[in-house]
């Protein structure tokens, strides 16, 4: 047997898939011709696809509306083309820029494809789609808050919305999707943030560039202005075909043994400035909606699977060498990339508004590329079952420092980061005939301080990011001929962040999200699915900060229906979180 893959989400072939998978992957249905929007609020008893993730927060001004999509119809790889024009009755500054939009799969047989928007080829969304059924057209609803790219809407732009998709007699959902962008006038109580003064894409024209190895880049050739302050990089690595379970794979040496992937579990995005180490963001384990069984992800999907998060990684220390009046490249790869990865990046870039020029450099830099360890107990019995565990971990501990003379004086930055992995698995498996039983407990965590030094105010902040993910996967040979397959999962993603100003406390904040799933298939010999899975979920999602913002949402699922909906509970006055 093998493990479930998702068939390509960015190809025009679809590779063979596992059996069960296939046939768990929905019969066919009937057409409808255009987005439906789902209600606004989750619905209890409906089965369309639902997160405890909240929506954008709005100014209380009045918006302007852009169409960008209105019932564009995938059903190739051909993609949508979008125009846009800054909108003449809004023309800033703006208290916001938030995009929205609405997606609908018609009836029948599809698998989730992988789905992204860009302006000027520049990502302004990226996520995956929902799965439909026979009596199931999925309909969601997503939102991005796109502040900070600002710059970008201030002038027309083209770009192109793709969902890459096969529509013929076999897979026969089609995905329509409309999207709009809202801009909120400033105004005296929502005044105008200040955002990047300069957006530069990392990307292969209006689309992601893929990564077959840890050697692949997708590069940036920067010509900055010569007064640059500061800078980030927002990124998204997409897990796709081989590597779309990355987070179950194992050395090259032992995966057909325990019939998984390989190039071992580890995987992380690497930036570079000028083939110089520059910073590092964690890739998170994504699970899509035909990920290992479909019933699990109905109706409460995975973690972000519809909506990804960019990381943002802070590259101020590198502001004064990109200031310098020369060409520069931003590279963004993918650590053990094995066939393959998508990414996509976006450069954020603020300038100094008192001075034309500055001057700085990298001072220190201890940032290295990564060396993970490997530690492996399997052993094979006479009957070719192999047990045992594998073990794959990274510690880094680094600091970069730089430093920006501009209008206001000299600025010092560090960041200072400690970038953790682990991911430990254990194994039952037989190749021939016996069970496929494989357990991993995988944590993926960031701790990162940055200072920065303007004269003689120290303003510090302090992240922390986790990504634990706890998955149990059992695909069992029964007496009678029959299979089972169990698999249970538990995502979570957690930050906290922390800022103060010579010692004094500016900004707290927390959120906590989680998703736990668990389903149960039954098979027949012939390996069609004997009865759809009679799984539960459970998602939430809490935020707060010290500002008196509050957020929380409790989600409940069973045999594919909403059945509960709590909010707000653990907002109040007395609960704290930090």
């Amino acid at each position: 047997m093998h493990k479930p893959v998702s068939p390509s989400r960015a190809v025009g072939t679809i590779p063979s898939v596992s059996k069960f998978l296939l046939l768990a992957s929905l019969a066919l249905g009937t057409a409808s011709a255009q987005v439906v929007p789902a209600p606004p609020t989750p619905q209890v008893g409906s089965s369309n696809p639902v997160t405890a993730e909240p929506l954008v927060p709005r100014p209380p001004t009045k918006p302007c509306v852009v169409s960008l999509l209105s019932n564009a119809a995938f059903e190739n790889f051909n993609g949508a083309p979008l125009t846009y024009a800054p909108p003449a009755a809004c023309p800033g500054p703006w208290a916001k820029v938030v995009l929205t939009a609405d997606f609908t799969v018609t009836a029948g047989r599809q698998f989730d494809r992988s789905a992204w928007f860009y302006l000027g080829n520049t990502n302004i969304f990226y996520g995956t789609t929902a799965e439909p059924r026979a009596a199931l057209s999925p309909s969601w609803h997503v939102e991005r808050d796109l502040t900070d790219l600002t710059a970008l809407f201030k002038s027309p732009q083209t770009g192109l919305a793709s969902i890459g998709n096969i529509v013929n007699s076999t897979y026969t959902g089609i995905i329509y999707a409309s999207a709009a962008l809202e801009f909120y006038p400033a105004s005296w109580r929502r005044p105008a943030p200040i955002t990047p003064d300069v957006v530069v894409p990392v990307s292969s024209g209006n689309s992601p560039v893929t990564l077959n190895t840890t050697t692949d880049q997708a590069t940036a050739t920067l010509n900055l202005p010569r007064n640059v302050e500061k800078v980030y990089l927002d990124v998204i690595s997409q897990s796709q075909i081989g590597d779309e379970f990355w987070y179950l794979c194992v050395p090259s040496a032992v995966a057909g043994e325990l019939e998984t992937c390989g190039n071992t579990a580890f995987r992380e995005t690497e930036i570079s400035i000028d083939g110089t180490p520059a910073g590092v963001a964690p890739v998170y384990p994504w699970i899509y909606t035909g990920g290992l069984d479909p019933y699990l992800w109905e109706p409460i999907t995975g973690v972000q699977t519809l909506d990804f998060k960019p990381y943002r990684v802070d590259l101020t220390p590198f502001a004064g060498l990109l200031a310098d009046g020369t060409q520069h490249t931003v590279a963004v790869s993918v650590y053990n990339a094995n066939g393959y990865f998508l990414s996509t990046a976006n450069l954020l870039v603020y300038t100094d508004h008192g001075s034309k020029e500055v001057s700085g450099g990298v001072t220190s830099n201890t940032l290295t590329t990564p060396n993970p360890e490997i530690v492996q107990n399997l052993s094979t019995d006479a009957t070719g079952t192999t047990t045992g565990t594998v073990n794959v971990g990274s510690n880094r501990t680094f600091s970069i420092t730089g430093y920006v003379n501009t209008s206001h004086g000299r600025v010092e930055t560090t960041v200072a980061q400690k970038v953790n992995f682990l991911s430990a698995q254990t194994f039952d498996v037989n190749v021939a005939n016996g069970p496929e039983i494989q357990n991993l407990v995988q944590t993926s965590t960031v701790d990162s301080e940055t200072t920065t030094r303007d004269g003689f105010l120290v303003e510090k902040t302090s992240k922390h990011i986790s990504f634990p993910l706890t998955l149990d996967y059992s695909f069992v040979n029964n007496p009678n001929g029959t299979f089972t397959q169990v698999v249970s999962s538990n995502q979570q993603n957690l930050h906290t962040e922390a800022k103060s100003l010579n010692g004094f406390s500016l900004f707290q904040s927390n959120s906590q999200e989680q998703v736990v799933s668990k389903d149960t298939l039954q098979f027949n010999p012939d390996f069609t699915v004997s009865a759809p899975g009679v799984g539960s979920s459970s998602a939430s999602y809490r935020s707060n900060d010290s500002l008196g913002d509050c957020y929380s949402r409790s989600l409940t699922a069973a045999d594919q229906k909403l059945t509960s909906i709590t909010d707000g509970k653990g907002c109040h006055d007395h609960d704290h979180w930090f």
